[in-house]
C-alpha cells in the first residue's frame, strides 16, 4: 500500500503546547508532554463541555482549532484506548454496586468523543472512530483516504490518546502522556503539504522501544518536515514521508 494525502490545515493540543509556534518548536526538540492543565474549549456550550473528561476536551479542542466553519465534512477519530479512564471507573462501579450509570456508559464508548463533537456542531455528516493499537494514526488516514475516494472533498482526522490508568500500567508499551492532533486532509495538489505512507508486510520486523507514542511521532515528523519516518509496528514496516 502506498497512500498520499494533502494536509491543508493542522492543529494540536497537549499540556504546555497550545499554539502552532510551540508545536513547531517542540517538533525540533521533541519530548513527552507533561502537565495537568486542560484546554478551555470555549467553543462548546458549558452544559455539554462538563460532560467531557480531560481527554475529550483535549481531543475536541484540537478538532475545533482545525475545522473550518462549514459542517458536512466527514470526520475520522482515531484513538488507541479512547476514554479508558472513564471505562475503568465504570467497571469499578459495576464490581462495587452491580450497576453503572447509563449516562456514564454512553460517554465511555469509543465513539463518544466524536459523537459529542457532531452533536455540539449540529453536524450529521459521516463520522467514524477507529482503534488500531500503535497504528491508530495510520488507520485513521487510511479511512480518510477511503472517504476521499468515495467523493468527499476533505476529511477531518483527529488522533488522540492518554496514558493508561495505573491499574493497566503493566500493558504500557509507549511513554505515558496525553495529547491530540487534527489534520484536515484532501487529495494531493500542487503547493499543499503532502504526507505519504507506505507499508511493507512482506516480512516480520522487530519493534524498538519508542521515545514518543507512535501516533504522536507521526505529528512530530509532519511538523519537522524532514527525512523519512520509519516505524516497525505489528510486524510491519510503516514508512512516512512529508513532501512540500
Amino acid at each position: 500500500m502506498n497512500l498520499k494525502l494533502a494536509v491543508s490545515r493542522w492543529s494540536a493540543w497537549a499540556p504546555g503546547l497550545d499554539t502552532a509556534e510551540q508545536w513547531l518548536a517542540w517538533a525540533r526538540d521533541a519530548h513527552v508532554p507533561e502537565g495537568d492543565d486542560q484546554p478551555a474549549l470555549a467553543e462548546m456550550a458549558p452544559l455539554m463541555r462538563r460532560r467531557l473528561t480531560r481527554l475529550g476536551r483535549i481531543a475536541l479542542q484540537a478538532s475545533w482549532a482545525c475545522q473550518i466553519d462549514d459542517t458536512g465534512i466527514p470526520t475520522v477519530f482515531a484513538s488507541r484506548y479512547g476514554d479508558v479512564g472513564r471505562s475503568l471507573s465504570l467497571l469499578g462501579d459495576l464490581a462495587r454496586d452491580g450497576v453503572v450509570s447509563p449516562t456514564g456508559f454512553t460517554q465511555s464508548v469509543h465513539n463518544a468523543i466524536g459523537a459529542m463533537y457532531a452533536i455540539a456542531r449540529i453536524d450529521c455528516s459521516n463520522a467514524l472512530c477507529v482503534a488500531a493499537g500503535r497504528t491508530s494514526a495510520a488507520a485513521g488516514l487510511i479511512e480518510a483516504a477511503g472517504l476521499l475516494r468515495d467523493g468527499a472533498k476533505q476529511v477531518l482526522v483527529v488522533c488522540y490518546d492518554e496514558a493508561l490508568p495505573a491499574d493497566y500500567a503493566e500493558f504500557r508499551d509507549e511513554p505515558p502522556c496525553v495529547w491530540a492532533w487534527a489534520w484536515l486532509v484532501t487529495h494531493p495538489s500542487a503547493g499543499a503539504h503532502q504526507i505519504s505512507l507506505a507499508v511493507d508486510a512482506s516480512s516480520q520486523y522487530s519493534e524498538a522501544t519508542p521515545a514518543l507514542p507512535a501516533s504522536l511521532e507521526v505529528l512530530r515528523h509532519f511538523l519537522d518536515g524532514s527525512g523519512v519516518l520509519v516505524q516497525h509496528m505489528d510486524g510491519r514496516r510503516w514508512e512516512w514521508q512529508r513532501n512540500a
